[in-house]
This record gives C-alpha cells, sequence and structure tokens, in this order.
C-alpha cells in the first residue's frame, strides 16, 4: 500500500536531524516523558517532549506538532505548501499540527485524499491516523 511501510521507526535520540534535512523526534515506547530542548535545525530552535502517551514539538517557542498518544515522526517536513511526515505508534492518534490561521489545506494520510481541512483562528489542524498495526504512514497537509 503506498504511503505505508512496517519498519518500526522509534527515535532513540528523541530528536534528529536526518542527512537529507528533515527533522525526526518522538518516541512512544518511552514510559516516562523525556525531553530534549534548544536543537538547533536550519536556524531555528526546537524542542520536543514525548512518552507513550504524549508526543509534542514546538519550534522557536511555538507549538508546531502534538499527538495523543505518543508517536515516532520521521522526515518531518516544513516549507510554504505546508508539511509531509511519516508517523508511527502502536495507537491510533489524534495528531495536531500548526499551520497558518484560517487557510484550507488538503490532507493525505498513507496515500489517500482524506479531503480539505480549515485550519482554526489559531491555525491549528487536527486529524485522526489510524497507526495500530499499520507501520509508518506517511502525512501530508499542503495548501
Amino acid at each position: 500500500m503506498k504511503g505505508v511501510n512496517t519498519v518500526m521507526a522509534a527515535i532513540e535520540e528523541i530528536i534528529r536531524e536526518e542527512a537529507n534535512g528533515t527533522l525526526s523526534f518522538g518516541n512512544y515506547k518511552l514510559p516516562q516523558k523525556e525531553k530534549a530542548e534548544d536543537f538547533r535545525h536550519a536556524g531555528d530552535l526546537y524542542k520536543v517532549k514525548t512518552f507513550s502517551t504524549m508526543t509534542k514539538l514546538e519550534k522557536n517557542g511555538q507549538f508546531l506538532y502534538e499527538s495523543v498518544p505518543g508517536t515516532s515522526v520521521t522526515e518531518f517536513l516544513e516549507d510554504e505548501n505546508g508539511v509531509v511526515f511519516k508517523v508511527e505508534s502502536d495507537q491510533d492518534a489524534q495528531i495536531t499540527v500548526g499551520m497558518e490561521e484560517d487557510k484550507e489545506y488538503t490532507i493525505t494520510v498513507a496515500g489517500k485524499d482524506i479531503g480539505k481541512l480549515k485550519s482554526s483562528p489559531s491555525g491549528k489542524i487536527t486529524i485522526s491516523v489510524e497507526l495500530a498495526d499499520a507501520g509508518i504512514v506517511e502525512v501530508k497537509i499542503s495548501k
């Protein structure tokens, strides 16, 4: 199935920069909360908190990503058109991503178009992603 991979992706370092310039972060397998602060990437400062029940990423002190329960995210790339990332967990997750305020975005999960959503006045988009027994699932949120 397009957009799905069965390789496990727990991020041991909590956050890291990949060779292709993307970020990977989070570890849904942790029994206790761990965090990494002041991680520099592409001129920005990131902070991540993660464990089994929640994963949260901030960029320059601003909300960027949150999942309940916790997830592992690989190849997270944010640009002027939106975000794309791969996500994994052993449970289905509710994922909230910080975008531009009051804009309409097209959402694609595991290669399937799930429609358009308008971001909230605070710029948040929230989606539910079926992750239990799915392996790694690609998510795209684009203008």
